[in-house]
């Protein structure tokens, strides 16, 4: 039986953004809404990872934990899914650093 899918993307390139389109509908740029069978979600969410590049992407689906769904992520994101006791909870990684770059003078 289908179930709901939503897969939020950040700088992923235009022909992923069109793969996904075809099995779900853009709502607002980036976020993908739909209701696929399992194997289609996993299918999805291959191509996701494959080609996400610089970019990243967030897949949430109903699984049966105690919070009813999961969450997938790919690319370099800030928010990491963590399992704390069998919740899924979101860290925060530090802000990368960025190198100064000294003028000669």
């Amino acid at each position: 039986m289908p179930s709901m899918l939503v897969i939020a993307t950040t700088a992923v390139p235009d022909h992923l953004r069109g793969a996904l389109s075809r099995w779900t509908s853009e709502i607002v740029p980036g976020i993908f809404v739909g209701s696929v069978f399992a194997r289609v979600r996993d299918q999805l969410w291959q191509a996701v990872t494959d080609t996400v590049g610089d970019g990243a992407a967030v897949l949430v689906h109903p699984a049966p934990t105690e919070q009813g769904y999961a969450i997938r992520t790919a690319g370099t994101r800030r928010r990491v899914p963590a399992d704390f006791d069998g919740l899924t909870l979101i860290r925060m990684t530090a802000t990368p650093k960025i190198k100064e770059v000294q003028n000669p003078s």
